[in-house]
């Protein structure tokens, strides 16, 4: 797997959707419950048990999305004989919004850090390219996407479905789709990372190309814990969306040809 760390794509606005969605994505994080414990390798069970309850209210579970139907019985956040108290849900919630607020949760820090990155790398063009509210609106309708499209798939799972990832997909399929020959400075881990700089194509064709291959099983031992079947659902709505404004937007500023080692090293400007 290759881990971008800039792109070669200079935006003509400040890119504060992009910016906005990434603080509150941090700021959620700090505040979800259980976490601290969890970070530190030495979460309670009653800490365990409150991170259950609140995901159990604010993500999206694929058979309430599909059957509009709640459980009888949830965690409430207490333990009791070494494990979670289960009871009749103090709340009502609605599957639909669950989707949005679930794009806000995440499951431990690589999970956050990993989404933040390629949002931050790759949603500063599309929000460019599509403007402020555009994008906002964009980045949410791909989020549903993903989380009916993978709910479609697994009508009757129960667990929770979390993360920025199938809203970040769509911003990667857009990217695709608008600015193709753009050029990505990655990291290769082969025996030392390895800079390169390769066109965006490259890059998320074969990003696409794990998500394709992951979702069927094939190369992870636990598969099932990763909704890679909501990265696609994302990627490919994005690219579909963003396919009307591929002939107004112009190429980036890069020349062509692929660069690695020392020769891949951004010159300095004076």
């Amino acid at each position: 797997m290759v881990i971008p760390v800039h792109d070669v794509n200079p935006v003509r606005r400040t890119p504060v959707v992009t910016y906005a969605l990434i603080g509150v994505n941090v700021f959620v994080f700090f505040f979800m419950p259980g976490l601290s414990g969890s970070v530190a390798g030495d979460s309670t069970l009653v800490q365990t048990c409150n991170l259950h309850a609140f995901l159990e209210q604010y993500a999206a579970v694929p058979t309430e999305l599909i059957h509009h139907q709640l459980p009888q019985l949830v965690p409430t956040g207490d333990a009791r004989d070494g494990g979670c108290v289960l009871g009749p849900p103090g709340y009502d919630k609605s599957p639909a919004l669950s989707v949005l607020t679930a794009m806000f949760l995440h499951g431990g820090w690589l999970h956050l850090l990993g989404n933040m990155l390629f949002l931050l790398i790759f949603g500063n063009n599309v929000e460019d390219r599509m403007g402020h509210l555009r994008f906002a609106l964009f980045y949410v309708a791909c989020g549903y996407a993903a989380s009916y499209g993978f709910a479609l798939l697994n009508a009757d799972s129960t667990d929770p479905l979390i993360g920025a990832s199938g809203a970040i997909a769509g911003v990667l399929g857009a990217y695709l789709v608008l600015y193709p020959k753009a050029r990505v400075w990655v990291l290769v881990p082969f025996l030392i990372f390895l800079p390169l700089r390769l066109p965006a194509w490259l890059v998320l064709g074969f990003w696409f190309v794990l998500q394709a291959v992951y979702s069927s099983g094939e190369g992870v031992s636990e598969a099932g814990t990763v909704a890679y079947a909501a990265h696609i659902v994302g990627f490919l709505v994005g690219m579909l969306l963003a396919w009307p404004l591929k002939p107004g937007t112009p190429p980036p500023p890069e020349p062509g040809g692929l660069l690695f080692g020392r020769r891949a090293r951004p010159r300095p400007t004076w």
